[in-house]
């Protein structure tokens, strides 16, 4: 569902998938064929979040920006299920997993993995092409060639299904 907000109303892109069990409210950008999963919750309601290209929210994912900041999550990112993201930027091709928090002010480099479950805690910046796990999130080693192979085939992937949705794929049954 999409809802206009104190005056904002999302942008959707071009070939993006939004679930009808979305909820996208307010100054909410996404970009160009992005996958947002069923019970997803976008909130740009005090805050504007702004999603780059190829990106894939995967289902019961919140986000949420602080007052008057943006959270900005770049091309290709991949946010696993039940994450919940309130950080200020995720750069292009990470991937958070499933169940992680991003807290107020953190930031999540290019290339990246936050390991499924983990805490990145407020204010927090996780470098470049590394696998960070833990409460508090810290690196634990640097993200190889075969991880960066295997991750552009998984957000392909979900490109995939967005255009498989948008198709026609889901239809509701009594």
């Amino acid at each position: 569902m999409l809802c206009s907000f104190d005056g904002k109303t999302p942008r959707i892109g071009s070939e993006t998938y939004v679930s009808h069990t979305a909820l996208v409210v307010g100054d909410v950008t996404i970009g160009d064929n992005c996958y947002i999963g069923h019970g997803a919750i976008l909130r740009g309601d005090y805050g504007t979040i702004q999603i780059g290209n190829g990106t894939a929210v995967e289902e019961g994912v919140i986000i949420h920006a602080p007052p008057n900041e943006a959270c900005v999550i770049a091309d290709k990112v991949t946010i696993g299920h039940g994450a919940i993201v309130h950080c200020k930027s995720i750069g292009s091709y990470a991937l958070i997993g499933m169940g992680a928090i991003l807290s107020l002010y953190s930031e999540i480099a290019e290339e990246t993995v936050i390991a499924e479950g983990s805490v990145v805690r407020r204010g927090q910046k996780i470098p470049r092409g590394v696998i960070a796990g833990g409460n508090p999130a810290e690196v634990i080693r640097h993200a190889s060639a075969q991880d960066k192979a295997w991750w552009e085939g998984a957000k392909q992937l979900y490109i995939d299904l967005a255009r498989k949705y948008l198709a026609g794929g889901m239809r509701e049954i009594n």
